[in-house]
């Protein structure tokens, strides 16, 4: 499988057998950095890493995987880049791109990380836009194939806005590689049916299903995976938590819905999570609003069907492997 020079802007433009590589590479570095076994085989290359919205987890996996790669790396925040202020979107990718061997973007519109692309000459990853989040789609697959050795037939419920990157890039994931789709929500907070209609065909051509509901018991019966996802987005403004709490708080992950799904079944959140009163938010949201959890409940989120650390750690290992194949790596 080739993939040097490729982008990684979305899912939709890698195929069932191109992910399937990603995921098998991303397993592979995974037993090499468990057993400290060095593999520095981009050493020499450079990467920079732009963000216009602020991460943990993205910041972290790009940057430890680029070292554990053997790179050299340079995080610009916010604040440390000209993109889009004084400087044009395309006029930065082609400065970069003759300064950098990949780029990765974290930030707003889809179309700036496609105008990058277009215009950078080396790879661009999509470390978050406001519509996909296609490394942390990856770091899912993984994680739910690890706790039950396939993909295919898995039942995968997410509870919440259904608009946001990360159930609009689940829906994506799900229909290419064979896991049944359910979204639990409002009808006013679904995907956009334009991409609804590309996934039900995907899904057709798997022979697995993409499903609406706004019940949450009914959507979690027999689920595999339950996954959530913060009620408003990094973005958004403060003034939309009054209504998206009332809209969505009939579809927080409890024990409940936990108990109602299989046995077997995991739970799922991208991180962070409101499932306390230990973050400036959650606080504010209480003092406001009097929930002391939000999307999903502390006991559920502490239980040992969470495996949401796990699903961070695998960030780390899926975003080296979409390095290691769009740069050319060769050496595994």
């Amino acid at each position: 499988m080739n993939l040097k020079g490729r982008h990684y802007l979305k899912l939709l433009d890698y195929t069932p057998a191109e992910i399937r590589y990603l995921l098998d590479l991303s397993k592979d570095f995974k037993i090499r950095k468990q057993n400290k076994m060095e593999h520095k085989y981009l050493s020499g290359k450079n990467i920079v890493l732009l963000f216009e919205k602020t991460s943990t987890r993205t910041r972290c996996a790009f940057e430890v995987a680029g070292y554990d790669l053997g790179m050299n790396v340079t995080y610009l925040d916010p604040g440390s880049s000209q993109m889009g202020k004084k400087e044009s979107i395309a006029d930065t990718a082609k400065v970069l791109g003759r300064m950098y061997d990949g780029i990765e973007y974290r930030g707003f519109d889809q179309k700036i990380v496609e105008e990058l692309a277009s215009n950078a000459g080396v790879p661009v990853w999509n470390g978050l836009t406001t519509e996909f989040h296609p490394t942390q789609m990856l770091a899912d697959l993984m994680t739910i194939e690890e706790n039950f050795g396939h993909l295919q037939g898995i039942n995968l419920v997410f509870c919440g806005d259904g608009r946001n990157n990360v159930a609009n890039s689940l829906m994506v994931a799900c229909a290419k590689m064979g896991l049944n789709f359910t979204l639990a929500s409002p009808e006013e907070l679904r995907p956009d049916p334009d991409l609804v209609a590309i996934c039900q065909n995907l899904a057709s051509a798997n022979k697995t299903k993409i499903e609406f509901t706004t019940d949450i018991m009914k959507a979690t019966k027999n689920a595999d995976v339950i996954y959530t996802d913060v009620w408003v987005s990094m973005g958004e403004d403060d003034s939309v938590w009054e209504s998206r709490i009332n809209m969505l708080k009939k579809f927080q992950v409890t024990k409940e819905v936990m108990q109602n799904a299989k046995q077997t079944a995991i739970f799922l959140h991208c991180l962070p999570s409101f499932h306390d009163l230990n973050t400036t938010i959650g606080k504010e949201i209480y003092e406001k609003f009097g929930l002391k959890e939000m999307e999903v409940t502390d006991e559920v989120f502490l239980s040992a069907q969470s495996k949401v650390f796990i699903e961070a750690e695998n960030r780390m290992h899926t975003i080296k492997a979409v390095m290691y194949a769009t740069m050319g790596g060769s050496d595994v």
